[in-house]
């Protein structure tokens, strides 16, 4: 029995926050990203959005009440085809919205993520249930430069979307999201459905008043020997998001009086 199969126990089950996961072809790291999020939390959804790699599969003994992998606290959701990190987001938060559950934390399974911090970011939820807990990314050496030089063009788009309101990093997907308000900014718009999904989510939400609150947390690129696996394509994605900044450029300027406004009262208020 693996390491990662023989984690402690997770805690009992939640009956009002979920751990979300969306795959696409994410290969054997799937199964080892699963049962991490299951050692410190349940329960944990997977949306398998169209995977054509058999990686899905890995996760049927856990699913197996027969199997001594068996984990109770885990859902697997299998999309057709491709659609997208947002559409598979969508998806499970659709269905978690008609479970019952108030809030999601999403998180990437190609093992980036620090799944040993869910328990602290659903606490911090938790303190404050009307807001996104927002991971604020602390790069290693694993980080590619070019990566984390990048992301800084779109962090200063977001930013100035939402007048500095707090964001802080746009593109890090380790987050919780309150699923009403997220539904409803996602039902509103046809966009948000693939890799501008994070960028877009934070700043709608947050123009919908949604305070975030931004987390630092550790993020580790896993080398090909390690089951690392990346589907980000530099041109493809880049024009994506500019395509998307000039969408929410055009609602920014829309709501700049409402954001200034905001703004003002903030400085005016007591601090929580």
């Amino acid at each position: 029995m693996s390491a990662a199969t023989s984690a402690p126990l997770a805690p009992a089950l939640d009956a009002r926050r979920l751990v979300l996961i969306p795959s696409f072809d994410t290969g054997p790291r799937l199964r080892t990203t699963v049962l991490e999020a299951l050692a410190h939390w349940q329960p944990v959804w997977v949306v398998i959005d169209g995977s054509t790699d058999g990686s899905a599969r890995l996760l049927d003994p856990l699913l197996d009440p027969a199997s001594a992998d068996y984990r109770p606290g885990l859902r697997v959701f299998e999309l057709p085809v491709n659609q997208g990190k947002g559409a598979a987001l969508l998806h499970g938060l659709t269905a978690a919205h008609q479970a019952g559950f108030t809030h999601i934390l999403a998180m990437d399974a190609d093992g980036q993520h620090p799944a040993d911090r869910i328990p602290d970011f659903m606490r911090r939820s938790a303190a404050a249930p009307g807001a996104m807990i927002l991971g604020r990314p602390i790069f290693d050496a694993s980080a590619p430069a070019l990566r984390v030089n990048g992301r800084k063009v779109s962090n200063f788009w977001a930013n100035l979307e939402t007048l500095w309101h707090g964001i802080d990093d746009s593109l890090f997907g380790f987050r919780v999201y309150p699923v009403a308000p997220l539904l409803k900014v996602m039902t509103a718009s046809p966009w948000m459905r693939r890799y501008d999904f994070d960028v877009e989510a934070a700043v709608r939400l947050d123009w919908d008043g949604v305070r975030p609150i931004s987390v630092p947390t550790p993020v580790r690129y896993l080398g090909k020997d390690e089951g690392g696996i990346s589907h980000f394509h530099y041109l493809r994605d880049n024009l994506l998001l500019s395509w998307m900044h000039s969408r929410l450029l055009a609602g920014f300027v829309r709501r700049l009086p409402r954001l200034l406004a905001r703004r003002a009262a903030e400085r005016h208020s007591p601090p929580a």
